[in-house]
This record gives structure tokens, C-alpha cells and sequence, in this order.
């Protein structure tokens, strides 16, 4: 475990087995400098259980450096369910992570991620209050954060096509691949600024529907990072950037909201020596945690959700990735250093 380079020096990490209701879970906090560990929690089939600590390891430090590069009052970590084959998930599996969590003492904060809904954090919250991401209250806090996300993302792939091709987004063709709460609501927001939208989910049916919506051209999944457009933006899983999918990539610039889109760190050169400026991912995609982390802290203090505060702090993603980038500018170091280096540095690394 101490040599897998996933690993960053880990605050600790928590593998949890419950006999009685067959839950096996990883949770890894990777920091708490700068407060509670905060991140989602992901339900997903793994090959091996190697793979499933590689994934929350990597996972949890993307939460620290996307947490301290939105200037939060949160440290980073993340939780993994191991579903099986089938995905299985009961009562008795979620109550039992919910323990693990409570256990921890507010150290880490939950949320939803990848499968995982709203209705299971719901649950969760009945046997530990170390959640966010809930319905709304009648304060205001909570409900859906994905639009916060999808605006996010809008903002930061807006002033990435200023900053790579001094140009509005009017007539700007993006090859978007994923088209799920966050993916449908980028798309959406594109297309109001006169974007041409190329499409492709896993789902058929529901990226037809968003096509027709939308006015936008479909591809196959396997044919989407290959589209000739302006604008490659990646929204569903991650590790899809290698060095044989750089090479085949046709496009300026790549932003979009996957996480640990880069398959390896020397991924980002490989963009660089492209001269296709890239977007680092935890940069952009702060939206959702930044809502839910405002809405779990409003929920401690029995107050009101600041939501125009929330709008501010996600308004700044855009000015945040400029500083990246003028850095990377300034530098010659691929982008992806350049955030990660101010990430470590805002965590005390």
C-alpha cells in the first residue's frame, strides 16, 4: 500500500466489512487541513478489490485539491461501496456504511456520487448526521447539486475557448461525451450560447432524446473522442485520456466534468506538446461540493443556505483556471502540474 502511487500520504484509510449485510467499503481521507474530509460516496463493481483502493485513493486526494482550489472550509476524502456483479444494494448494506461513517466522528462528510442517489442519503442520514447532499429543507439547504456542477463547467469551458480561441462560444462545436444530470445541463447551457453539440452516452435512448431537445448531432461512444470540434468535453467516468487517446484526439481544447480524466500524470504533457489546453478537472467540476459543503455547514448552524454565496464561489471556478493557466503559460509546466502544485500548496503539501 505505502508504494502504490496512489496512495499521496493518506491521513488514513478505512476498510470496512459487515458480515451480517454484506457490505465491503473503503473510506480514504486524504486530508484534513483544512477542515472535515468531505466527498461522495461511489457504488460500483470493481474487477478486484486492488482496483477499488486505487480508485478511492485516488478519488479522496482529487476531493482535497478540488476542495482547497475552490478555497473550502473542507478537506478531501472518499468512499467506495463494492457492489457485486449485479449491484445489489440493500437497507442493511447502507445502514451499515452509515455506522462506518458515524464512526469516524465527522472526520468525513458523505455524499452521493456514482451510484448512489438522494434516497440512500437519505437513509445514510438516519444513522449519521456526517452527510450532505440531501432534499431541501425548510431553510433551503440542500436539493439536487448537479446543476451547480453542469454551471461549473459551463463557466470554466466558456473561458477556456476565450483563452484558447479569444472567441464567444457562439458556433463553437464540443464533442460532449456523457449525457447524465450533469452532462444534459452543460449541454443545455451550450447550446443557449449558440454552441454546435455533438453527443454520445451509453444510454440511447437518452441521448437521442437530449439530441432532438437540443438540435445536436448523436455519435456512437466509441466514436466521440474522435470528432473533428473545437471543444473535447469529457462527463462521464474517468482514466479516458492515455496516450493513445491523446494522439487520436482532434480538437483545441479539453474541459469537461469526469474525474481523473488524465489516465497518468504524464498524460497532461502529452496534452501540452499537442498544444490542446486542458481544463483539470477538479478545477472545473467544484460546483456540486461546493453547494453541498455550504448546505451541510448551513444545516451544523440551523441557518439559512447563503445560495448567493454559493453563486459567487462557483462564478470563481472561470478565474480560478485563468491563474492556472497563466501559470502553465508562464512556466512551460503542463497544466496539471501547475494546479496540482497550488492544490498541495493550499493543503500544506
Amino acid at each position: 500500500m505505502w508504494n502504490n502511487p496512489a496512495f499521496d500520504e493518506h491521513e488514513k484509510l478505512t476498510l470496512v466489512h459487515d458480515r451480517a449485510s454484506g457490505l465491503s467499503a473503503i473510506i480514504a481521507i486524504h486530508s484534513t487541513h483544512r477542515g472535515p474530509a468531505a466527498g461522495g460516496t461511489r457504488f460500483w463493481h470493481y474487477a478486484n478489490s486492488k482496483d477499488a483502493i486505487t480508485d478511492a485513493l485516488r478519488l479522496s486526494q482529487g476531493m482535497s485539491y478540488k476542495n482547497a482550489m475552490a478555497d473550502l472550509p473542507i478537506g478531501g476524502g472518499k468512499a467506495v461501496i463494492l457492489a457485486d456483479a449485479d449491484r445489489t444494494k440493500t437497507p442493511e448494506m447502507l445502514a451499515a456504511f452509515a455506522d462506518a461513517v458515524d464512526a469516524l466522528g465527522g472526520r468525513y462528510i458523505t455524499a452521493e456520487d456514482v451510484g448512489i442517489t438522494e434516497a440512500d442519503m437519505v437513509a445514510v442520514s438516519k444513522r449519521t448526521r456526517f452527510v450532505t447532499g440531501l432534499p431541501a429543507d425548510e431553510s433551503g439547504a440542500g436539493g439536487d447539486p448537479g446543476p451547480y456542477t453542469s454551471r461549473g463547467i459551463y463557466l470554466g469551458l466558456k473561458a477556456a475557448v476565450e483563452h484558447k480561441l479569444n472567441r464567444s462560444l457562439d458556433g463553437v462545436h464540443v464533442a460532449l461525451q456523457g449525457t447524465g444530470s450533469v452532462g444534459s445541463g452543460l449541454a443545455r447551457l451550450l447550446a443557449a450560447d449558440g454552441a454546435k453539440l455533438t453527443l454520445a452516452d451509453m444510454n440511447e435512448a437518452r441521448v437521442k432524446a437530449l439530441a432532438e431537445e437540443l438540435g445536436a448531432q448523436t455519435v456512437a461512444p466509441d466514436a466521440i473522442m474522435t470528432v473533428p470540434c473545437d471543444v473535447f468535453s469529457p462527463n462521464a467516468l474517468g482514466g479516458i485520456l492515455t496516450p493513445e487517446s491523446i494522439a487520436a484526439l482532434d480538437c483545441r481544447i479539453v474541459a469537461g466534468g469526469a474525474n481523473n480524466q488524465l489516465d497518468r500524470v504524464d498524460d497532461g504533457r502529452l496534452l501540452a506538446d499537442r498544444g490542446i489546453l486542458y481544463a483539470p478537472d477538479y478545477v472545473l467540476n467544484a460546483g456540486g461540493i461546493i453547494a453541498v459543503s455550504y448546505e451541510y455547514f448551513a444545516r451544523i448552524d440551523g441557518k439559512p443556505v447563503d445560495t448567493d454565496a454559493i453563486d459567487t464561489r462557483i462564478s470563481g471556478i472561470a478565474d480560478r483556471l485563468r491563474e492556472v493557466w497563466a501559470e502553465a503559460d508562464s512556466s512551460g509546466e503542463p497544466v496539471n502540474l501547475v494546479a496540482d502544485a497550488m492544490a498541495r500548496r493550499k493543503i500544506g503539501r
